[in-house]
This record gives structure tokens, C-alpha cells and sequence, in this order.
């Protein structure tokens, strides 16, 4: 027997932004009651508005399976005597199991003769559970932090107001955050502000959205404002931009959406479309619409949770709330033309970067500093390179960014153009924080590339030159992040550059090093943790670690360089011959360690044995066809000709005593295995790539 289980927790308003969370924990936290108790159930869904949070399970078993238990005791040979009598030893067995000792029996566990209890287990009610599985579930949901009301010393993320509790069409005998469970919900706060008695699960969202004005499906929610939205939009021939996060916020905030279309003044519109959207997004959160052509139209949407007689009075009211704010931000924008990024620097010296590493000000003499070094290495522009790092952070000190701090970057790129800076110098403004997070897209312009980059080496080689680099799980300088991002620049944007001698350039400026590459301490720390995130970047690609820790062996720091000899050792990896080699170069490297003697130069007239003269052969063939190509870092095309030299190697170890008698003969064999190893070497120590013995 079974029937369908209805909970729902009435509230004052939930947070918007965490409803979502709380549906699909509470759902998964009474999931996993009803399968611990191994409680049988077809389905189980979850549903949540501003002032409820409710789960339905369809088909719940009455009972909890009935299972039988077998307990083994003591052998019978200890359980009873020569007389066939029972011992203490059966009486405290039986005892302990709630039987006599005639009920119970003898059985072989397969090893001897032992005492048995047979007894059931299960078949409990299920109503007589489910108050502790759903008070269980509201204890573990993620709430930051939990709130009293009145007098109770009950704590929950907001008061709670009513308790539904229903199994078929009775109610649950349970209490809950201090409520006893019955079977009335409550409507729309304002369309049907009264008591709605609910007879059955299976009626609930028919019943609250026919009697009570409330949509309690959050996803069938989110899907009719979605529709709504894009129908107001199309009635202006424009299309609304739809951010997932915004739609979710909206969906959490409304029991009855109703979207509306609203309008404000075109000169708004000479504002930077970036700071209205903000105002609209963040503050109301309206939903912007957009012509053919991407350009922002002078027009919104709000999603209203009431459906009003006189739709009009709702769209002027909030007509009349976006007005001042849109006002607020053409006042910043033209109080802030006013005065040009270049002046604003003075108002950086103030702000600290971080008390040991200086001011903003600072910072942004070192960016520059760095982007004309970098800008010069890669024959790009040092002085937009310079002129864009001097600049990059004014924008920090307008009335724009201020008010909206997401405007950070962006309010510099309109600001440096009304300056009549250089366009990529414009440009650099906004890209310099590219990319923001893992996937995000690159600066497009070389310019801003190379301040996105400076900006990072600076911050990261600051914060490890004073010793607060990132330790466990904190990293309040967000130097992961960064790192990679640094990363993706020198790769994506084929930046050839030595991050080495980059981060040398960095410290340097910094003050922290005298400025030769021999110098260690700060810097190798910095080289190795940022080389490190390589290993994460290849994982989530697909590649094995030892591709990766074969290539890091060699000790590369040119992270374009390292890209593309780890593509081509990955392509190689897949070969046939792949194995077969790296198992021979580990051997190789094996026998180089343990000669213990440098190996001197290959002569020719001391190769006595045809194998190791056709590898001779073949390995001074093999340099000639790919030191060339290792010049242009051709790796994949190299490591495939190198592929070739499988037969030859497999043959010289068959056929060749390496460790001869003979000294001379010896060394000069070590020679030769000193030339093949350093062909393969020259890409990656393919040796890591050999399976470890187990």
C-alpha cells in the first residue's frame, strides 16, 4: 500500500537569491531520510515561492519493508552441555534477543554448528516517521545564518507561519519548527489572503494556482516569465537580454508574475549603456531590452507579483523609481567627463595597494614599467603599452565607479576615449581584467593583453615577494586566479615569452631582487606555483599528469612553449611506439645514472656489434632531420620521426651488452645512449611516460 506524502513550510519572505538552494537541499534531505528508513516511492519533487518551501513524494509506501534478522551466538558446542542442557552462554544469547532459548535454533555459518535468532524487523508506520525525516532535512539545509522570532527558541533562515503535513488524504501527527501539522495553506498574499484546506497531495499546485493565486512550480515559474519577458519585448520590435542568474532572482521574488513593459527618456541613452543596465539589473531588477543591432533600447520589463486591474499605475510606478536612478548615473557620467583619467592620478597616491607593496598610484607605475618591457619584447607598442598602464586604474577614483563598482574598467574605456586617448589605449581600460574566471573571453587587443598580463605578474609577484603567497585553502589575493589567467594570455594570445625573465622584470621593479635571473628565493617559489596550474588546465583537457610531469621535468619556463611541446608529447603519448620508446628511455636514463661517468663523444671506428652501429646510424640520421624542426618547435612533427627509431632501440638493447668488459667500449656505448636520450630529451623526459612497476 502507498500513497502520495505532501510537506510544505509557510514563511515570511525567503531570500531570493538562496531559494533555489533551499529547494533542492530540503528535497535531497528528505530523499535521503526516506532511503535510509529503505522507504519505497515513485518520485519526489520539490517546489518553493517567496513564502513556502514544500516537497511532494508520489507513491510513498505505508511501511518501512519487513525484514527478516538472523543473529548467529555461540557454538553449540558451548551453548550446551554434555546433557543436551543449555549454558549461561545460550541463556544470555536468548536473552540479548528478546527470546527464549526453545525459540531459538542451530545452524552452520559455514564454519561450525551455532545458535541462531530469527527475528523480523521493519514494517513501521511510515506517518510515525516522517515528522523526524523532515525535521532532519530543515536542520542540514545550507542556511548562513539562522533567525528566532517571538518567544520560541526555534531557529530557522526566516519565521515560519503554517505546517502542511499530509499522507493521502491524512494528516500527519508531527511537529515541526514548532508548528503542528494540518492540512491549510495559504494563498497569494494580496489576490487570496486566506486559508486554502488541501485534501489531497496530488491537488496541491492545481489548488494553489486556480484558488490561491500562487505558481508554487519554481521551474514551470521561471519558464512563463521567460515567456512573458520575451512576448513584452517583441511588442517594441526589441529583445530581452535574459541573464540566468537575474531570471532566477526574479522567479524566487514572484508567487503570481505578471511581466510588464516600461519605458524611460532617450537621453538616458548617452549614458553608458553598462551603468543603466547595472541600475536596472541590480537595483531593480528589471530585464533591458536590446535592438538588431545589440544596442540598448530606451525601455524595460518588470515582473510585477500581482495582477493588477490597472496595469498602467504599476508601470508608472516604476517609471518613476528608474528615472532617479537613471538620473544618478548621467549626473556621475557627466560630472566625471569633466576631469580626464590622466588628472585623476594624483588621486591614486592615497589609495593603498597593500601597506608593503605602496599606493594604486605605485601599482600602476610598475604596470606600466612592465608593459613596455613586455610590449617591446613581443615588437608591439611600448608607448601605448605605457600610456595604457599609467592610466589603467583612474577610473578607480570616478563618481561611475563608486556608485556601481561593476563599472570598474568600463567606465575607463568611455573615460579614455572623451580623454582622445588612442583607441587600444581606450581599449585596454576594460580588457585589463580579462579574463575574470575560468572560460571568460581574452582582451582583444594586443594592448590590453599585455596590461591584463603586467597587471597580474605585479600582483602575484608582490604578494609571494613579502611572503603571503597563498597557503591551504586561502588565497585572499585570489593568486590562483590570476596565475591562470596570466596562463591563458601567454598561451591563447601566443605571447612568446620567458616567464621567468618576466617575473625577474617584476620583482625588480618591485624592489625584491637585484634584478639577474640567478636570483632565487622569491622567484623560483613564484615560477614553480604558477607553472603548477598547468597540471589542473591539462587534467580538465583530458590529458594524463605524466604528460604534463614529463614536460615540467625539462624545466621550461615559456609557458607558450610549454603548451605546445605538452600537445605534441600528448600526441605522441597515443602512438603505438609510444611505450614501447618511453619504456627504453627510462632504461636509458637507468644505465646513464648508474655508469656514474659523464659519457664522452660517439667514435664510430669503436661500434663493434650491427645493432649498435644501426643506431648509430639511425640516431645521427634522426638529428639532422629533427634538430631543424626542434628550432621551430615543430614538436609533434620531431617526436613522430623520433617514433620511427623503435626496431633500432628494441634491437640494440636485444643484441648489445651495454656494460662491456671493456672500458673503452663501454663508454663509447654509453655515449651512444647519451645522444639517443638527448634527442628525446629535448622535447620532454619521455621516460615519465613509462608505466611504474607495480
Amino acid at each position: 500500500m502507498s500513497a502520495d506524502f505532501l510537506f510544505e513550510l509557510g514563511t515570511e519572505e525567503l531570500p531570493p537569491k538562496a531559494l533555489k538552494t533551499l529547494m533542492n537541499a530540503l528535497r535531497e534531505g528528505i530523499a535521503g531520510g526516506l532511503d535510509t528508513q529503505d522507504l519505497d516511492y515513485d518520485a519526489i519533487h520539490a517546489y518553493a515561492s517567496p513564502r513556502r518551501l514544500a516537497v511532494l513524494v508520489r507513491d510513498l509506501a505505508e511501511q518501512t519493508p519487513v525484514k527478516e534478522v538472523v543473529t548467529y551466538g555461540p557454538p553449540a558446542k558451548i551453548a550446551f552441555d554434555q546433557d543436551g542442557n543449555p549454558t549461561k552462554a545460550a541463556e544470555a544469547f536468548a536473552s540479548k534477543n528478546g527470546l527464549s532459548v526453545t525459540e531459538l535454533t542451530t545452524e552452520n555459518d559455514g564454519k561450525a554448528d551455532k545458535l541462531v535468532a530469527r527475528s523480523k524487523a521493519g514494517g513501521q508506520s511510515v506517518v510515525e516517521l516522517l515528522g523526524d525525516i523532515v525535521n532532519d532535512a530543515l536542520a542540514k539545509l545550507p542556511i548562513a545564518k539562522r533567525m528566532r522570532w517571538g518567544a520560541s527558541r526555534t531557529e530557522f533562515v526566516r519565521p515560519a507561519h503554517w505546517l502542511v503535513m499530509l499522507y493521502g488524504d491524512e494528516i500527519v501527527d508531527a511537529e515541526v519548527l514548532g508548528l503542528r501539522a494540518n492540512r491549510c495553506t495559504r494563498g497569494h498574499r494580496f489576490h487570496y489572503n486566506h486559508e486554502l484546506d488541501l485534501f489531497n497531495p496530488s491537488d496541491y499546485l492545481e489548488k494553489l494556482a486556480s484558488t490561491g493565486y500562487v505558481l508554487a512550480d519554481m521551474d514551470a515559474r521561471r519558464d512563463l516569465i521567460r515567456e512573458q519577458v520575451d512576448a513584452e519585448a517583441k511588442k517594441v520590435g526589441g529583445t530581452a537580454v535574459i541573464d540566468d542568474d537575474l531570471l532566477d532572482e526574479v522567479t524566487a521574488l514572484v508567487e503570481w508574475p505578471v511581466a510588464l513593459l516600461g519605458n524611460f527618456e532617450k537621453r538616458f541613452l548617452n549614458v553608458p549603456a553598462e551603468a543603466l543596465i547595472a541600475s536596472m539589473k541590480e537595483h531593480q531588477k528589471y530585464f533591458h531590452l536590446v535592438d538588431a543591432q545589440g544596442k540598448l533600447m530606451p525601455h524595460f520589463i518588470t515582473v510585477a507579483n500581482i495582477e493588477s486591474d490597472d496595469p498602467e499605475q504599476v508601470i508608472d510606478g516604476n517609471e518613476r523609481v528608474i528615472r532617479p536612478r537613471l538620473s544618478d548615473a548621467a549626473f556621475f557620467f557627466d560630472t566625471d567627463l569633466k576631469h580626464t583619467l590622466e588628472s585623476r592620478r594624483e588621486q591614486l597616491k592615497p589609495i593603498v595597494f597593500q601597506k608593503q607593496l605602496g599606493s594604486v598610484f605605485e601599482k600602476t607605475e610598475r604596470i606600466a614599467a612592465l608593459a613596455h618591457i613586455i610590449a617591446a619584447e613581443i615588437g608591439a607598442n611600448p608607448s601605448l603599452a605605457t600610456r595604457a598602464g599609467q592610466l589603467c586604474k583612474s577610473d578607480l577614483v570616478t563618481e561611475m565607479v563608486l556608485e556601481f563598482d561593476n563599472m570598474q574598467g568600463i567606465a575607463g574605456y568611455y573615460y579614455a576615449r572623451n580623454d582622445g586617448e588612442h583607441e587600444e589605449v581606450a581599449q585596454a581600460m576594460k580588457e585589463q581584467y580579462l579574463p575574470k574566471f575560468a572560460g571568460d573571453a581574452l582582451p582583444e587587443t594586443t594592448t590590453g593583453a599585455i596590461i591584463a598580463l603586467a597587471d597580474r605578474l605585479d600582483t602575484i609577484s608582490g604578494i609571494f615577494g613579502i611572503g603571503q603567497q597563498p597557503t591551504g585553502s586561502k588565497d585572499p589575493f585570489a593568486l590562483r586566479r590570476a596565475s591562470l589567467g596570466a596562463l591563458r594570455l601567454l598561451v591563447e594570445k601566443n605571447l612568446d615569452l620567458d616567464l621567468r625573465k618576466l617575473l625577474v622584470d617584476s620583482l625588480t621593479l618591485h624592489g625584491l631582487i637585484s634584478g639577474t635571473p640567478k636570483a632565487g628565493a622569491p622567484l623560483n617559489r613564484i615560477l614553480d606555483y604558477m607553472l603548477e596550474r598547468f597540471r589542473a588546465w591539462y587534467e580538465d583537457a583530458g590529458i594524463p599528469v605524466e604528460v604534463f610531469l614529463a614536460v615540467s621535468a625539462r624545466k621550461v619556463s615559456n609557458p607558450l612553449d610549454i603548451d605546445q611541446r605538452v600537445k605534441a608529447v600528448h600526441e605522441f603519448y597515443q602512438l603505438p611506439q609510444a611505450q614501447a620508446l618511453a619504456a627504453a628511455n627510462k632504461r636509458v636514463a637507468n644505465i646513464l645514472a648508474k655508469s656514474g661517468a659523464p659519457a664522452g663523444a660517439l667514435d664510430p671506428a669503436l661500434l663493434r656489434e650491427s645493432a649498435e652501429k644501426a643506431l648509430a646510424e639511425a640516431v645521427q640520421a634522426k638529428a639532422k632531420v629533427v634538430e631543424p624542426l626542434f628550432a621551430k618547435r615543430a614538436y609533434t612533427e620531431a617526436l613522430t620521426q623520433l617514433a620511427d627509431l623503435q626496431e633500432t632501440v628494441d634491437a640494440f638493447f636485444d643484441q648489445v651488452m651495454v656494460n662491456a668488459e671493456d672500458e673503452q667500449l663501454r663508454n663509447n656505448r654509453l655515449a651512444l645512449l647519451q645522444q639517443l636520450g638527448d634527442l628525446f630529451l629535448a622535447v620532454a623526459d619521455i621516460s615519465l611516460l613509462a608505466p611504474a612497476k607495480g
